[in-house]
C-alpha cells in the first residue's frame, strides 16, 4: 500500500467536470470577500478583545491582533497560490493530496472535519445565548430547559443550524445573499461602535501601553501551555511575552479566511477571484480588529473591561446603553454568518473526500436542481445540530485553534513541495520569496500551537488516531487514486 500516492493537479481538475459532481460556478471576488468577512468577524471582535486585554496584554492587545494577523497573512499567501493553481473544492485537503500524498491528505481532511464541525457547534451555542438574552429584553423568557448550554436541549441552537443547512442545500447563490445581508448588518454595527466610541476615549487609558510583566504560575498540569511543559517556561501576563501569548488566543478571531478556498469550484474566475477573496477579507478584518481594540481600550481602563461582553458593557459604562443593545444585534448577525460559512466549508471538504472514495462515494452526489452536495450538507447539519443541542462544548473550543494551525503548517509546506515537483504549472498568484515566506509561516504556526494547553494536544492526538483507524479500514481500500491505471485512463479528458 502506497500511503503517499499523490493525485495529480490534472486529475483533480478533471474530477470537477464529472456531471455527477459538477458544482455551479456563480461566485465573484466580491462574494468570496464577503464570505471571508462573514466567517472571520464573529465572537473574536465582540468578546476576545476585552478578555485578552484584561488578562494578557493590556492596551497592547492591539499589537496582539497585528501579530496574529501577520501569522495568518503568511499562511493566506500560501492558500492564495494553491487556490489559484488548483481551484478544486476541499482546500487544504486537496492541496495536500497533490503534494504530500493520500495519507497526509486524509489526515488534513479528518482534521478539518473536526475543526469546522466543532467550530460551527460552538458558535451556534453562543448565538443561542445572545438570542435568548435579546428575547428576554423584549419580555420573552425561554424556559431554561430548552435554551442555553446547561439546558436539556439547546433548541435555539438546533433550529438555527437546521435553518442554515436548508439554505446551503438550496444553493450557493442563496447562501451568498443571506451572508451578504448579515455581513452588512454586523459591519454597520461595528462602524457605529468605532464612530460613537471616539467620543468617549480617554487618553490616560492607553498608559502604560504595554503593562509590566506578571508571572502566572497558577496554570499547571494539562491546562498549562505545551511550551511551558517542554521548556519549563513560566507563563507571563502582560509585557512583551504577554503580547505574544495573547496573539495565540486572538488567533481564534481570524479563523475562517482559509474556508474561502473551499468554494473554489463554485467561483467564476478562480485564478483571479480566490486570491482577492482570501487576502482581501483578511486585510479588511485586520483593520476592523485593530480599530475596535484601540477604541475599546481607550474607553475604559483595560483592567475594568468586561470579559463576557466588552463592547456592550463599555458603552453601558459611559452612559450609552442603546448602543449596547445594537451591539447585541450585530453579534447575532455576526455569529449567523460564521455558522453558515463554517458549515459550507465542511460540506465541501467532505464532498471532496467522498469524490475521491476515501469516504462513501454516494455522499458526493450533487442535487440535480440546486447543484449542491446536498447529502453531505444534510448529514453535517444534523450532526452539528446534535452537538450544539445536546453536548457542552466550551471546554473543546481550543481544538478549533490547533486544527486550523495544523492545516496552515501543511499548506505552507506544500507550496514549497509543489514548486519543486511541478514547476511547470501555471500559477496565477505566486507567494513571494519562496521558501522564506512559507518557512516563516510554518514556524509562526508551530509557535502558536506550542502555546496551546496540553489537554488540547491530547484531544487532538486522540481524534487523529481515530482518523487513522478509519482510513486503514475504509479509505485506503477504496481510494480512486489506487485504482488500476487503465481505469483511470478511461476517464473523460479535462475540459479547458
Amino acid at each position: 500500500m502506497d500511503l503517499f500516492r499523490t493525485k495529480s493537479v490534472e486529475q483533480s481538475i478533471r474530477d470537477t467536470e464529472d456531471p455527477r459532481h459538477r458544482l455551479r460556478r456563480s461566485l465573484s471576488a466580491l462574494d468570496l470577500t464577503v464570505f471571508g468577512v462573514g466567517v472571520i468577524v464573529g465572537t473574536g471582535i465582540f468578546v476576545l478583545t476585552g478578555r485578552v486585554a484584561r488578562e494578557n496584554a493590556g492596551p497592547a492587545v492591539v499589537l496582539s491582533f497585528v501579530v496574529a494577523a501577520v501569522v495568518c497573512g503568511l499562511a493566506a499567501l500560501c492558500y492564495a497560490e494553491f487556490a489559484s493553481t488548483l481551484p478544486v473544492a476541499g482546500s487544504a485537503y486537496t492541496f495536500s493530496y497533490a503534494t504530500l500524498g493520500e495519507f497526509p491528505a486524509w489526515i488534513i481532511g479528518w482534521d478539518l472535519m473536526l475543526e469546522l464541525a466543532l467550530a460551527a457547534a460552538v458558535v451556534s451555542v453562543g448565538w443561542s445565548g445572545y438570542v435568548t438574552s435579546l428575547l428576554a429584553t423584549l419580555g420573552i423568557e425561554l424556559p431554561a430547559a430548552i435554551a442555553g448550554e446547561s439546558g436539556l436541549v439547546n433548541v435555539p441552537a438546533v433550529l438555527i443550524v437546521l435553518l442554515l443547512t436548508a439554505a446551503l442545500v438550496a444553493g450557493i447563490r442563496l447562501s451568498a445573499r443571506v451572508n451578504l445581508i448579515m455581513v452588512a448588518v454586523k459591519l454597520s454595527v461595528i462602524l457605529l461602535v468605532l464612530v460613537a466610541g471616539l467620543f468617549f476615549i480617554n487618553g490616560a487609558n492607553y498608559s502604560p501601553f504595554i503593562p509590566p510583566p506578571v508571572s502566572t504560575p497558577g496554570v499547571q498540569g494539562v491546562s498549562a501551555p505545551l511550551i511551558q511543559v517542554l521548556f519549563g517556561v513560566t507563563p507571563v501576563a502582560f509585557g512583551v511575552f504577554g503580547v505574544f501569548s495573547a496573539a495565540a488566543i486572538v488567533f481564534f478571531a481570524y479563523i475562517g479566511f482559509d474556508i474561502v478556498a473551499t468554494a473554489a469550484e463554485e467561483t467564476r474566475n478562480p485564478a483571479r477571484d480566490l486570491p482577492i477573496g482570501i487576502l482581501g477579507s483578511l486585510g479588511l478584518c485586520t483593520l476592523l480588529y485593530v480599530a475596535v481594540s484601540l477604541v475599546i481600550v481607550g474607553m475604559q481602563p483595560y483592567d475594568r473591561l468586561s470579559e463576557a461582553a466588552p463592547l456592550a458593557d463599555a458603552f453601558r459604562a459611559v452612559g450609552a446603553p442603546w448602543i449596547a443593545s445594537l451591539i447585541s444585534v450585530g453579534v447575532v448577525a455576526g455569529l449567523t454568518t460564521v455558522m453558515l460559512i463554517l458549515m459550507l466549508g465542511q460540506s465541501r471538504v467532505f464532498f471532496a473526500m467522498s469524490r475521491d472514495n476515501l469516504l462513501p462515494p454516494a455522499l458526493a452526489e450533487v442535487h440535480p436542481r440546486f447543484r449542491t452536495p446536498y447529502r453531505v450538507t444534510i448529514i453535517i447539519g444534523v450532526v452539528t445540530a446534535a452537538l450544539a443541542g445536546l453536548i457542552p462544548l466550551s471546554a473543546l473550543a481550543e481544538l478549533v485553534n490547533i486544527g486550523t494551525l495544523f492545516a496552515f503548517v501543511v499548506v505552507s509546506a506544500g507550496v514549497v513541495i509543489l514548486r519543486r515537483t511541478r514547476p511547470d504549472l501555471h500559477r496565477a498568484f505566486r507567494v513571494p520569496w519562496v521558501p522564506v515566506v512559507p518557512a516563516l509561516s510554518v514556524l509562526a504556526c508551530l509557535y502558536l500551537m506550542l502555546n496551546l494547553p496540553v489537554d488540547t494536544w491530547l484531544r487532538f492526538i486522540a481524534w487523529m488516531a481515530l482518523g487513522i483507524v478509519i482510513y486503514w479500514l475504509y479509505g485506503s481500500r477504496h481510494s480512486r487514486v489506487a485504482r488500476p491505471a487503465d481505469q483511470q485512463a478511461a476517464e473523460p479528458p479535462v475540459t479547458p
